[in-house]
């Protein structure tokens, strides 16, 4: 827990905490923590093993993010926390609340992964999911010999040829997803490209996306699917992209509290933050205006 990365900006409560997807970093909230830290203090931070944090200490799984989670806030600062995950991070965020209900006010979750995909999931999801952690590992050793460094480097001075030659020869037919995490990277301001460049150079975060990645089906079993959330306000925005089966999924998690909405958002993919900041700000100025109210 010492050796994570820690952001905190702006003043006030309640403190809104930002959790990443499963393989990203407290930058990936660049478009939207300013602006949150303009009404509210707001903690962003990076996960061992990623970022600037330090290496993990233990398995990757949901609740020992949460776990690290916990410690984080109880060292760094008091609550009670906003939480707002996105992907993965839902997961996480949910987890934490399962563990310390009376320290959350409230939760706003960004397309939230699926557990259901995932809890049994189909021969192309395994097959799927084997791949991604076979290309992080690749990417790990690519990362140790420096190769990743000077591709990234080079994407970074505005030379997109060869990364993406580079994508292709290493990694086949999932050239396409390096490609992909490009195009979101490019929705970033400028100025966090070569922070990105730097964290993903590291060995160290491909292995533990790798582990992260491997241990996706044993972390969705690790909330308690019985346990409703009473009157914590929660809200959940999914995804324009998102499938009926993950409408459906979002709908419900939302119906677990009274006080639960669930929006579609339209025109986002699903990195909320990176395609419809405005609309992620908002809802998070919404819940944070609940809860002052619930606090009266």
């Amino acid at each position: 827990m010492e050796n994570l990365h820690v952001d905190t900006r702006g003043s006030g409560t309640p403190v809104v905490v930002l959790e990443s997807g499963i393989a990203a970093s407290s930058v990936s909230w660049a478009l939207v923590r300013d602006e949150i830290a303009k009404f509210a203090t707001v903690v962003s931070y990076d996960r061992a093993g990623f970022g600037y944090s330090g290496p993990p200490d233990h398995n990757c799984t949901a609740a020992d993010a949460a776990r690290d989670l916990a410690a984080m806030l109880e060292h760094h600062i008091p609550g009670p926390y906003l939480l707002v995950g996105h992907s993965f991070g839902g997961l996480i965020v949910r987890r934490y609340q399962q563990d310390h209900p009376g320290r959350v006010a409230g939760m706003v979750l960004l397309d939230p992964v699926i557990r259901s995909e995932w809890r049994n999931a189909s021969g192309r999801k395994k097959v799927m999911l084997g791949r991604g952690v076979m290309l992080s590992r690749r990417g790990a050793w690519m990362a140790k010999v420096g190769i990743v460094g000077f591709a990234l480097r080079k994407l970074v001075s505005g030379s997109n040829t060869l990364p993406k030659m580079m994508a292709k020869a290493s990694a086949g037919p999932g050239s396409g997803v390096a490609v992909r995490l490009a195009n979101q990277v490019k929705k970033l301001p400028r100025e966090t490209w070569p922070v990105m460049a730097e964290h993903w150079s590291k060995a160290q975060s491909f292995r533990t996306m790798a582990d992260y990645l491997e241990s996706l089906p044993e972390s969705v079993t690790q909330l308690d699917e019985r346990r409703t959330l009473g009157e914590l306000p929660i809200t959940i925005l999914t995804a324009e992209t998102t499938g009926p089966d993950g409408i459906r999924e979002h709908a419900t998690d939302s119906r677990l509290s009274r006080r639960g909405q669930h929006r579609i958002i339209a025109g986002s993919g699903h990195w909320l933050q990176l395609d419809q900041p405005a609309e992620v700000i908002e809802a998070v100025r919404e819940m944070c205006a609940v809860i002052e109210m619930g606090a009266q």
